[in-house]
């Protein structure tokens, strides 16, 4: 059934959005040069994915975490993007063909090992990872990978429909952010 609405919501999303994921678009060509950004993200049953987001950071910034990434990496029109979360809109595309779902665990990079053994040991990745969850409302990120785990296993543990469409209206409302840039 999640699929479902996954695979609807992303649909719809796509199509309305896309005046707006363009314009996004042009002025990201001029803010960076590079206004889409791919990285290889850990997805369901830990398969690699290719996750896509506008690019908030200049394009050399290195591939860590973000909380590990110094602040002076992002543009002014990241900054922007990163506020208002119009990062994130692309990742309907990645919803859309089933990489990952609209609630459910942020997916982490594969260089994030004490988070990777905290998800794994509590069987975290046998769901899609998704663009919003229960740490994202609780303002949880990947700082405390133990702490994250926990709640991603507690949202998994206590999912239903209700709480998929409890957490998507809390992130379009405003509540929750990613993660942190120091």
């Amino acid at each position: 059934m999640i699929r479902f609405f996954d695979f609807i919501f992303s649909l719809l999303g796509i199509l309305v959005l896309i005046p707006i994921m363009m314009l996004l678009f042009i002025i990201g060509l001029f803010d960076t040069g590079s206004p889409l950004f791919f990285q290889s993200r850990v997805g369901k049953n830990k398969k690699p994915f290719t996750l896509i987001k506008f690019r908030t950071m200049r394009p050399q910034t290195q591939f860590v975490a973000t909380h590990l990434v110094n602040k002076t990496a992002i543009t002014p029109f990241g900054s922007f993007l990163r506020k208002s979360k119009l990062d994130e809109l692309p990742q309907l595309i990645n919803v859309f063909l089933g990489d990952m779902s609209l609630v459910g665990p942020r997916p982490n990079l594969f260089n994030q090992i004490e988070l990777i053994e905290e998800r794994d040991n509590r069987g975290v990745y046998i769901v899609r990872p998704g663009i919003t969850g229960l740490a994202q409302i609780k303002e949880i990120d990947m700082s405390t990978p133990k702490l994250l785990a926990e709640t991603d296993y507690k949202m998994i543990q206590q999912f239903t429909m209700v709480k998929y469409f409890k957490y998507i209206i809390a992130t379009v409302f405003g509540k929750g952010f990613g993660d942190r840039v120091k």
